[in-house]
């Protein structure tokens, strides 16, 4: 049986999401997704539902001091913020340590080198990380091909527009199977990049949840206007 798996969606227990479990997996499953990993910032599901058909991963998005990492088949909070720390943590678990995004703000690869070996793998292809750096999914694509690092692809959704925009799909005889299947390193991955505006809507979401000023609103005003300009010129309408 084949899987098909967005490895990355928040919902609106991130501070920039919106979507409640009931919507994603409505939303995942009309787009014919077989699962979803819910990767709140520094969170994790305090329930896994049984869904018929459909697999929920409970995981996290940890912010360590390196860059973010991703947590798969946690239900255990990740405190720590120092990357090895928190891969340990995520293995102790039982889980699944994944960089995500990681060229999407540095493109500088050396600054990793030194943690690979807490890592199993990194996200080659994230809907959301091409934005600020156009080559940031082709280079992550090199670089774990170079270290031998396991391939993994979501899409980062924060609304309900970009869920299933990136992929990682694997063979797997039963739900139990998957996670013993990411790791098998036979899984592969597809994507493309969301339009700029649904980071927009995602950072208005995160200005309505936490009270901000009038000042911070006037900054996501031009931030917004940006973002329509660039799916403009990219043909992203």
């Amino acid at each position: 049986m084949e899987w098909k798996l967005d490895l990355h969606v928040h919902s609106d227990r991130s501070a920039d999401g919106r979507m409640t479990l009931a919507e994603i997996i409505e939303t995942a499953k009309s787009r014919g997704l077989s699962g979803v990993a819910i990767c709140d910032h520094d969170a994790v599901m305090a329930s896994v539902p049984s869904v018929p058909d459909f697999l929920i991963i409970p995981a996290t998005e940890v912010s360590t001091k390196q860059g973010h990492l991703l947590g798969l088949f946690v239900t255990e909070p990740v405190t720590a913020k120092d990357l090895p720390e928190a891969a340990a943590a995520i293995h102790a678990q039982g889980g699944i340590a994944v960089l995500a995004h990681p060229f999407q703000h540095n493109p500088d690869e050396n600054r990793l080198l030194p943690y690979l070996d807490s890592l199993d793998g990194i996200e080659v292809q994230n809907s959301r990380a091409n934005r600020k750096n156009k080559n940031a999914n082709a280079q992550a694509k090199d670089f774990a091909r170079l270290h031998h690092l396991l391939p993994f692809a979501g899409s980062d959704a924060h609304v309900p527009q970009e869920i299933g925009g990136s992929v990682t799909i694997v063979a797997a005889q039963s739900p139990e199977a998957v996670k013993a299947a990411l790791l098998s390193g036979a899984a592969r991955t597809e994507g493309r990049s969301a339009k700029s505006r649904y980071v927009a809507m995602s950072q208005l979401t995160k200005r309505r949840k936490t009270n901000a000023g009038v000042l911070s609103y006037a900054k996501w005003s031009v931030f917004a206007l940006k973002c329509c300009i660039e799916d403009l010129f990219r043909g992203n309408r």
